[in-house]
C-alpha cells in the first residue's frame, strides 16, 4: 500500500494514527500539514472525544474541524479480533504509527511493539501517555491539566500573591506532540538516512509532563546547586527586566529589554534617561531587584499615552514593544495577513472557514491544507477497500461484527 500523494516535505510518509483528543490529535496534524499521510483510526461506536468539544457549527465540532484536518478517518474496533488483523495490515506498510492508550492497552490488543514490529521491522511507534511506558505511575491514567501541575508549570506561572494558575489552552498536550513530531523525525532520519540507515524501527516514549518540565531552563541546575525554587513571577521574567505588560490609556502593550541597550533605548525614547544614571537599574541584575519599581516608572509614563503613540515612539527610539491582541484583532493585522497565518477552506459541513496556515514557511516543498476534520469513517472503504484490499464481502463481515463502519 502506498501512501496517499500529498503537497509538502513529508510526502511519502504513512502514519497509522491509534491515538486521539489532543495529544496525538496534535502531533499527526502537524505531520499531516507538512504532506504525511496519515490514517486516523476511531472506535466505530465511541467517535473522539474531540468531535463533542463546542463550539459548533451546525452540529460539528470546530475543535474537530481544525485538529483533524488533512487526515483520513476511517471506523476500527481495536479491541476485537478482526479490528487487530486490520490495524496489522494498515501497519505493514506504515513508517510511524500513533498511539496513547494506557500503558499496556496495545499489548492487551495484540498491537504492542513486538506484534507490530514482527509484521514491519521499520516501524516507528510512538507511544503518548500521562507518565510514560514505566515507572511507579505509568499505570495511572494521565490528562495534561494534571502534567501541568506536577512539571512545575502550575506553581510558576501567575502572580506572587494569587494561587498557582493553569493555561487557557491544552499546553501539556500541545506540548507534548510538538517533542512527538521532532523525535518521529529524529527516528526516521536514524532509520532511513543516520549512518547509512539502521533500517530498523525503536519505540518513542512521551509522557505528557515530560516535554513542559523539559522547557524549564537552567532550574535543575539552580536548585541543584543553589536549592533555588522558582517562584511566581507574574508577568516579569526572573532573569530579566523590564518585561511586562503595561497599561496605556487605551489598552495594553507588551514590552521587553533583555539587555542592557535595549533597555537605554527604551528609556531615551520615553525621555527617561535618569533611569540610566539610577543606581537601581544600572545593571539587569539591579533591575530585576527592583523590577516593581521600574515597572512603576514606564506605566507612569505608557498609562498617559494612546497604545498606537506608545508603540510608535518606543520603536522610534530602537526599543521592542508590542499591542496585546485577542482574536479579532489578528483578523485584521497585516502581519498575519501578509503571512498567510489565517486561511479559508471550503468544508462541506460548516461551509467556507478560516483556520490556521501552515507554520512554518517552507521555501521549496510548502505544507498544504486539503481539507478540514473528515466525518467519522469517511475514508473507511477507500482504505481498507481500495489500498488495504479487503474484499467486499469481509468489509460486510466486519460491519455486521462492528468492527467497522460504512458510510
Amino acid at each position: 500500500m502506498v501512501a496517499a500523494e500529498r503537497a509538502g516535505p513529508l510526502d511519502g510518509l504513512r502514519v497509522i494514527d491509534f491515538s486521539g483528543m489532543i495529544s496525538g490529535g496534535f502531533a499527526t496534524l502537524l505531520l499531516a500539514d507538512f504532506g504525511a499521510d496519515v490514517v486516523f483510526a476511531e472506535h466505530p461506536e465511541y467517535r473522539d472525544s474531540l468531535r463533542e468539544w463546542p463550539p459548533f457549527e451546525d452540529g460539528t465540532s470546530l475543535w474537530w474541524k481544525a485538529i483533524a484536518r488533512n487526515k483520513r478517518c476511517i471506523t476500527l474496533d481495536l479491541g476485537s479480533e478482526g479490528g487487530r488483523e486490520v490495524a496489522l495490515e494498515l501497519v505493514e506498510d506504515a513508517d510511524v504509527v500513533f498511539e496513547n492508550f494506557r500503558p499496556g492497552t496495545m499489548e492487551r490488543w495484540g498491537l504492542g511493539y513486538e506484534d507490530l514490529s514482527a509484521v514491519n521491522e521499520g516501524v516507528i511507534m510512538v507511544r503518548i501517555s500521562g507518565y510514560g511506558q514505566d515507572g511507579p505511575k505509568a499505570e495511572k491514567p494521565g490528562f495534561g491539566t494534571v502534567a501541568e501541575g506536577i512539571s512545575g508549570w502550575a506553581h510558576a506561572n501567575g502572580f506572587p500573591d494569587r494561587e498557582p494558575l493553569l493555561p487557557p489552552i491544552s499546553l501539556a498536550d500541545l506540548t507534548a506532540a510538538q517533542f512527538a513530531v521532532a523525535a518521529t523525525m529524529f527516528a526516521v532520519f536514524e532509520r532511513d538516512l543516520g549512518r547509512g540507515g539502521s533500517g530498523e524501527g525503536q519505540v518513542i516514549d512521551i509522557s505528557l509532563y515530560e516535554p513542559l518540565f523539559r522547557l524549564f531552563v537552567g532550574d535543575v541546575e539552580t536548585y541543584d546547586r543553589k536549592g533555588e525554587v522558582k517562584e511566581r513571577t507574574g508577568n516579569q521574567h526572573p532573569n530579566a527586566a523590564p518585561r511586562n505588560v503595561y497599561e496605556t490609556a487605551d489598552g495594553h502593550v507588551t514590552l521587553s529589554a533583555s539587555n542592557q541597550r535595549t533597555f537605554e533605548r527604551v528609556a531615551r525614547a520615553i525621555g527617561r534617561e535618569d533611569l540610566l544614571e539610577d543606581p537601581r537599574f544600572e545593571t539587569n541584575e539591579r533591575r530585576v531587584e527592583n523590577a516593581d519599581l521600574l515597572d512603576a516608572e514606564i506605566e507612569d509614563w505608557t498609562s498617559e499615552r494612546a497604545t498606537r503613540v506608545v508603540i510608535e515612539t518606543i520603536e522610534s527610539g530602537g526599543g521592542i514593544v508590542g499591542p496585546v491582541y485577542d482574536i479579532a484583532d489578528i483578523f485584521q493585522d497585516d502581519q498575519y495577513l501578509a503571512r498567510g497565518d489565517v486561511v479559508q477552506v471550503d468544508d462541506p459541513d460548516v461551509g467556507p472557514t478560516r483556520t490556521h496556515g501552515i507554520v512554518p514557511k517552507f521555501s521549496r516543498t510548502p505544507g498544504d491544507i486539503e481539507h478540514l476534520g473528515p466525518g467519522h469513517g469517511e475514508h473507511t472503504d477507500e482504505v481498507l477497500r481500495e489500498e488495504l484490499g479487503i474484499p467486499e464481502e469481509r468489509l460486510e463481515e466486519l460491519a455486521d461484527e462492528g468492527v467497522i463502519t460504512r458510510r
